[in-house]
Order: C-alpha cells, then sequence, then structure tokens
C-alpha cells in the first residue's frame, strides 16, 4: 500500500514522491476506477431494469449512455454491452432475464479485472452454444476469470478458445475450398519513422514450416515472483524471430562471405566508445546508439570496427572481446542457458555479455561473463538491474531499489546445472 502522503499528493506534487510509492498509488487508483466503473454498471442495470425509456426517454441503454455521458456510439454500445451480460435484464414472463456472467460481475465489483478484460470473457461467453449444461459454462467462466486477475485481453481471448474447442469440439463446419497458389515474396522496409522491417508472404509449407519453429521460441516466460511475461504475442513472436535468424545464421550450412561464416560490420569513434557518447554505424542498416552498438559488442558474429580521431581503422576483425568456444563451453555448464533469474531460454538462444564492460576494460574472463538471452542482455544495458559473480562462482542479480528495497541477490534456479 502507498503511504498517507502520498495518496495526498496533489498531481503538482508527484515529482517529490520515490518511484515505489508512485507504482504502488497507480495501482491503487486502477482498482478504484475500476471499481466505480462496476457501481455505475450496476445503477445502469438497474435503470434498464426499470426501463430505460420511462426512466429517461431514451428507446435504448446505449442511447442513453451516449447522450448522457457524451461519448462515441461504439463507446456507448461496448459500455451497454458490459452492462447487459454482466446483471440480469429485465423480466420476461415473470422471471428477470440471467447475466451472461455473473462470476465476471463480482470480480469487476472487487476491482480486480478491467474493461477490455471483461469485453474478452463475454466475448467468449456468448459464443458457447446453448446445448453446453449451465454448469459447465460457469466453470469455463471461472476459469477465465481467475486468469483474467493477472492476465491481459489476449491471454484471456487464447484460453477463451481453448475453452470453446472443449466445449464445442466441432465448431463450425470449415469452408471446402482449396488453397490458392502462391509466389513467395520478402521485401526489406524502412519506415519513415526509421524504423524496419520485412512483408512477405508465403507458400503453405514455408509458413508451415516458419510458425512450427517460431511457436516453441513465442511462448510466454515463466512468472518470476508473481509477475508475467508482459509481453504481446506479436512482440513474442518479435522476439522469436530475432532469436531465430541468430541461430540459423551461425549455422555452418549457410552460405558465408569471403568464405566466412555470416558477418556484420559496427564502426564508431574511438572516444564515443570510451565516452558512452556519440553514435555507430551498422552495416547495412546506418546509424544506431552506443548503447546498441555495445549490445551487438558482445555478440562474436558481429566485427567491430574502431575508428580514431581522422577515421583510421585502429582495431577491426577478431577481438579478444569475443568469447572462445571453450569459454561458450564453460558458460554452458555454468549457467545452462539465460542467466536472469526466471528466464528458461536456453544456450542456444543467448550470448556471452561482460559484466564489468569492455570499454572499462573489462576482460573476456568466466567471472567477467553471463550468458543472457536477448530480452534480458537489453534489460542489463538498459536498466538499473545490476549482475554479480557471487564467491561460489554462480551469477546473481540485483533488482532495481523501487522493485525490490531489500537488494537481495537473486539467481535463476531454472536450469539444471552439470
Amino acid at each position: 500500500m502507498a503511504s498517507d502522503s502520498a495518496s495526498q499528493t496533489t498531481p503538482t506534487e508527484w515529482w517529490r514522491v520515490d518511484t515505489a510509492a508512485l507504482h504502488a498509488r497507480k495501482q491503487e487508483l486502477e482498482v478504484l476506477k475500476r471499481q466505480l466503473d462496476a457501481e455505475q454498471n450496476a445503477i445502469l442495470a438497474e435503470i434498464n431494469i426499470r426501463g430505460v425509456r420511462g426512466c429517461s426517454g431514451h428507446s435504448t441503454l446505449a442511447a442513453m449512455i451516449c447522450e448522457d455521458f457524451h461519448v462515441t456510439e461504439k463507446e456507448a454500445k461496448d459500455r451497454a454491452d458490459r452492462v447487459l451480460a454482466l446483471y440480469p435484464g429485465p423480466s420476461v414472463g415473470g422471471d428477470p432475464v440471467p447475466p451472461l456472467a455473473p462470476l465476471t460481475a463480482g470480480a469487476s465489483a472487487e476491482g480486480a479485472i478491467g474493461g477490455s478484460q471483461i469485453d474478452a470473457i463475454i466475448r467468449t461467453l456468448a459464443r458457447i452454444p446453448s446445448f453446453v449444461p449451465e454448469e459447465e459454462v460457469r466453470g469455463g467462466e471461472k476459469i477465465l476469470v481467475g486468469l483474467a486477475r493477472h492476465a491481459g485481453p489476449r491471454a484471456i481471448a487464447r484460453a477463451g478458445r481453448r475453452l470453446l474447442d472443449k466445449l464445442d469440439p466441432d465448431g463450425k463446419e470449415p469452408r471446402d475450398e482449396d488453397p490458392k497458389d502462391v509466389r513467395p515474396e520478402l521485401r526489406f522496409v524502412k519506415h519513415r519513422d526509421g524504423t524496419l522491417g520485412l512483408k512477405g508472404t508465403l507458400d503453405l509449407e514455408t509458413y508451415a514450416r516458419l510458425k512450427s519453429d517460431l511457436d516453441p521460441m513465442a511462448k510466454p516466460h515463466k512468472a518470476i515472483d508473481g509477475v508475467r511475461d508482459s509481453r504481446t504475442q506479436d512482440e513474442r513472436y518479435g522476439d522469436a524471430f530475432i532469436d531465430y535468424v541468430r541461430l540459423k545464421t551461425t549455422s555452418r550450412n549457410l552460405p558465408g562471405q569471403a568464405g566466412e561464416a555470416t558477418h556484420i560490420l559496427v564502426t564508431m569513434s574511438y572516444e564515443d566508445l570510451i565516452n558512452d557518447l556519440g553514435e555507430a554505424h551498422l552495416d547495412l542498416v546506418g546509424p544506431i546508439s552506443a548503447t546498441d552498438a555495445r549490445i551487438l559488442a558482445c555478440d562474436a558474429r558481429v566485427r567491430p570496427g574502431v575508428l580514431g580521431t581522422a577515421g583510421e581503422p585502429l582495431d577491426i576483425g577478431r577481438s579478444k572481446r569475443t568469447v572462445s568456444l571453450a569459454q561458450k563451453y564453460a558458460l554452458t555448464i555454468r549457467d545452462g542457458g539465460c542467466a536472469f533469474p526466471g528466464c528458461d531460454m536456453p544456450v542456444p538462444r543467448c550470448t556471452a555479455h561482460h559484466i564489468v564492460f569492455w570499454r572499462h576494460h573489462g576482460e573476456t574472463k568466466i567471472d567477467n561473463l553471463v550468458l543472457l538471452c536477448a530480452k534480458h542482455h537489453r534489460l542489463i544495458h538498459h536498466s538499473e538491474w545490476k549482475v554479480r559473480i557471487a564467491q561460489d562462482g554462480l551469477p546473481e542479480f540485483t533488482a532495481p531499489a523501487y522493485l525490490d528495497p531489500s537488494g537481495e541477490p537473486r539467481r535463476n534456479t531454472m536450469h539444471l546445472r552439470t
């Protein structure tokens, strides 16, 4: 819970509050907002039971919401749909219409779930066939509500599809259409905002092969300290594709460059590298930040090109900061995969990170190296997380103070070490 001083702070004084209190207060306010929404929905449900036309003169609940609250027709419809799904409707033949999602209404009243989560649940429940017994419907809703307490709409929708497959395994009758012949295409795209991307069309076999390779790599990370993977499905597949490219470009079966395995070149001035300033140039891409250049420099497949003040090459090609094969074997035995607490990424999807950065005269030795996946490698470079090698020779991590004021070191227990 946030301190009393934090809860009484006006918006212009939030700069005085420590980060931990800010995080706590934003969570408290979200619960309060959801509870207020639930209370308002209960009031709207009662108006609906008494008769919207008689209470307000409007023909429908959505029309009343649109006019009274000055919102768009879409928002009014969404809000009305929630009310109609969560609470009983007007009596028909003396019996009130039962709610579609009574358990969801209870969690909403607690402030445990919000609008988009509610929408994902009621969309699933609305698609359950009428022949499914009520106890099975309520059992399915209980599962979705439990998930919604710690997951977003995407995860709820996925669970909803699995629930529908279980309750109605036959589903809709598939269309009897033959797939069209497709000519594979691939384009490298540079967007106006400077981001890079791909656009492509695949044949069925290639699509199936690629997706089957990426699916296991795109699974959500396992929870750590109760915090689950916050990435969207698209973000997880993006990270998986990055790892996929890294794995494929290290293969000895792929065509090389000048008789060597695939590599790329990063160039920056020696002064910028040492002083943590300026930018670097990535081969085939263009300017990148000095921080991104240092992250890339941890990868043995990236060749460093450090320039002096006149632009002449000082060091290019193989560098002692790249990890040897023997060192990689040793890290495999010691770390077993990404060493970040709670991460289960295997060794092939990790790179060796210098704990004391190379630019700070860090050495390429086992006591200064740790295996990290792409996500946690970037996290270490861009955040206040710290990593060190403990006296027993194993890596341990310390969270930023605003996340864990105790400063208790954490270790990864996901990998079995030999």
